[in-house]
């Protein structure tokens, strides 16, 4: 007999439970065997990377209390990395060369800052011409790459994706919390909390709650309906998931707290004064 479970996932959790679904999705579990998997950093595809190789990426730029802001000075570990036939090896520098390798039998799996409800994503460039990912993963659909936004519901705006970008732009505004961004949009199969239930078996599923206190806040509460057996083995992965911290490389977690004169593209950044009022 059908019953119902319901949880609350934090926004790390959330993003545990995403990496897991997208790690057994069919087109994934084909190019780990026989293609190529491109992975571009962020929190979320870091949590994929390490569903999939056990390696976390270099988180480059992040949202923080201080606002859009980058790692801190210490960079070794890979931003974006190729998975060729379950093999790792660095894609840094290397994308537009992947990228024309690149086609129907492999994956790309990128995260998103924005996401809407008519399923649209984008991501914010702090970098002149949307730096390396954002010239080159955009494209991959050209290729008849299948395209992964792996992205947790905190995400969702109420904005259009197509107005958000249009009145955003790196050299926009003349005052920034941290360095001023604009918006890239990237195209494909946007993966959330919900979508990831729905992988895992779960097609009855709701959310029924956003939000919280402390570590909670940003969180989600889900309702899921199935039978007894199913619930049972959801628990378990949920146990494995619950205390979930932001996925990672640990030299990339910490933030630049100054503008270092070799990040003069940090444009209107109030913190390294180079903010025009």
């Amino acid at each position: 007999m059908p019953m119902k479970c319901q949880f609350t996932l934090t926004v790390a959790e959330g993003k545990r439970l995403i990496a897991k679904a997208v790690a057994v999705m069919p087109e994934v579990r084909k190019a780990l065997k026989e293609g190529m998997i491109l992975l571009k950093g962020g929190t979320t595809v870091s949590a994929v990377s390490e569903e999939l190789c056990g390696q976390a990426l270099r988180i480059s730029g992040r949202i923080t209390p201080r606002g859009t802001v980058a790692c801190g000075p210490t960079l070794t570990s890979p931003h974006s990395l190729l998975l060729r036939m379950g093999v790792a090896e660095p894609a840094d520098g290397r994308l537009a060369e992947i990228g024309r390798s690149m086609g129907p039998s492999d994956v790309c799996v990128c995260g998103a800052n924005i996401i809407d409800a008519q399923g649209n994503a984008a991501l914010m460039a702090g970098r002149e011409l949307c730096g390396e990912p954002g010239t080159v993963i955009p494209v991959l659909p050209a290729e008849g790459v299948f395209c992964i936004v792996a992205a947790g519901l905190e995400k969702l705006s109420p904005v259009p994706i197509g107005e958000a970008c249009r009145q955003a732009g790196r050299k926009a505004s003349v005052w920034s919390m941290g360095m001023a961004v604009g918006l890239v949009p990237v195209p494909g199969q946007i993966i959330t909390e919900l979508e990831a239930l729905s992988i895992l078996g779960f097609q009855r599923r709701w959310l029924i709650g956003r939000g919280g206190l402390a570590e909670a806040a940003g969180a989600s509460t889900f309702i899921i309906e199935a039978e007894e057996p199913a619930i049972r083995e959801f628990l378990a992965l949920l146990r494995l998931i619950k205390g979930a911290e932001d996925s990672g490389a640990e030299n990339s977690l910490s933030e630049c707290l100054n503008c270092s004169p070799n990040r003069e593209w940090h444009l209107a950044c109030a913190h390294g004064g180079q903010n025009k009022i």
